[in-house]
C-alpha cells in the first residue's frame, strides 16, 4: 500500500511538472511571438526610428553626421537598433506572462499585491527610458562634444552608438526598478522599513557606486543615475509604509 501510495506521489509530481513544462514553452513562445511581432512592425520604420534615436547626438555633432566604419554597419546597426526597441516595447506583455506563470502559485492577497506591483514597474520601466533619451543623453553628448580638442573632427560610429545608448538605456530603465525592489524586501520578510532608513547613508554611497560600475566613465551620467536611483529608494521606503499599514488594516 506504501509502495502504491508512493508511486501515485510520483506520478502525480511528474504531472504537475510536466504541466508546468507545457505552460512554461507556452508562455515563452508568447513572449517570443511580441517581440517578432514589435520587430516586424518597426523594421519598415527603422531609418525613421535610427534618426529619432540619433537626434541627440545628431545635435551636437558638427554637421549633424554620423559615420559608418563597417561595409553593412547602415545595415545592422538600424536592425540592432528596432530589435533592442521592439524587446523594450513587448515589455509589458513579457511581464504579463511572468507574472502569469508564477501567480497559480500565489495566495489570493499576494494576487492582489502583486498585479498593482507589475504594473507599477511596466511604468517605472519606461519612465527610465524616457528620462535616459531626454535628459542622460542631450548631457553626455553636449560635454562629450564640449571636450573635443580644436583640430579632432567629432563624428562617432553608428553602431558604437546604437550599442552605448541601448546599454544606457537598459541601465536607467533598470534602475528605475529600485522603488519595487524595496517593496518587495520588505514584503518577502528580508528586511524592515526601520532597518532600510537607518541605512540611507549607505544606500546613498552605494547608488554612486552602482553609477559608477554601470554608466560611462563621466561624472555627468553617474550623478545623474545615482541621484534618481536614492530617490527612488526613499519612494520605496514610502511605498513600502503605506502597503504595510493597509495590510495591518
Amino acid at each position: 500500500m506504501t509502495d502504491s501510495a508512493s508511486g501515485e506521489s510520483e506520478g502525480l509530481a511528474e504531472g504537475t511538472l510536466l504541466s508546468h513544462l507545457v505552460e512554461l514553452r507556452s508562455r515563452l513562445f508568447k513572449i517570443f511571438g511580441s517581440v517578432l511581432a514589435m520587430f516586424v512592425v518597426m523594421l519598415p520604420f527603422a531609418r525613421k526610428i535610427f534618426n529619432f534615436v540619433a537626434e541627440p547626438l545628431i545635435n551636437v555633432v558638427p554637421g549633424g553626421q554620423l559615420i559608418a566604419l563597417s561595409p553593412v554597419a547602415p545595415l545592422t546597426a538600424t536592425i540592432a537598433l528596432c530589435f533592442y526597441l521592439s524587446l523594450f516595447a513587448a515589455m509589458p506583455v513579457i511581464l504579463y506572462q511572468v507574472w502569469a506563470f508564477v501567480a497559480p502559485g500565489l495566495y489570493k492577497k499576494e494576487k492582489h499585491f502583486a498585479f498593482p506591483m507589475l504594473a507599477t514597474s511596466i511604468v517605472l520601466f519606461y519612465l527610465g527610458l524616457a528620462f535616459a533619451y531626454f535628459i542622460v543623453f542631450p548631457m553626455i553628448f553636449g560635454f562629450v562634444a564640449g571636450f573635443t580638442p580644436e583640430g579632432v573632427e567629432y563624428q562617432p560610429d553608428m553602431a558604437e552608438y546604437v550599442s552605448f545608448v541601448m546599454m544606457v538605456a537598459l541601465v536607467f530603465g533598470l534602475a528605475f526598478e529600485t522603488p519595487i525592489a524595496t517593496v518587495l524586501l520588505v514584503w518577502t520578510g528580508l528586511t524592515t522599513t526601520d532597518k532600510l532608513r537607518k541605512a540611507r547613508p549607505y544606500v546613498f554611497l552605494g547608488a554612486f557606486v552602482v553609477g559608477m560600475l554601470l554608466t560611462p566613465p563621466d561624472i555627468i551620467s553617474q550623478t545623474v543615475l545615482a541621484i534618481p536611483v536614492y530617490l527612488l529608494f526613499e519612494l520605496g521606503l514610502i511605498m513600502s509604509r503605506v502597503l504595510k499599514k493597509r495590510s495591518v488594516k
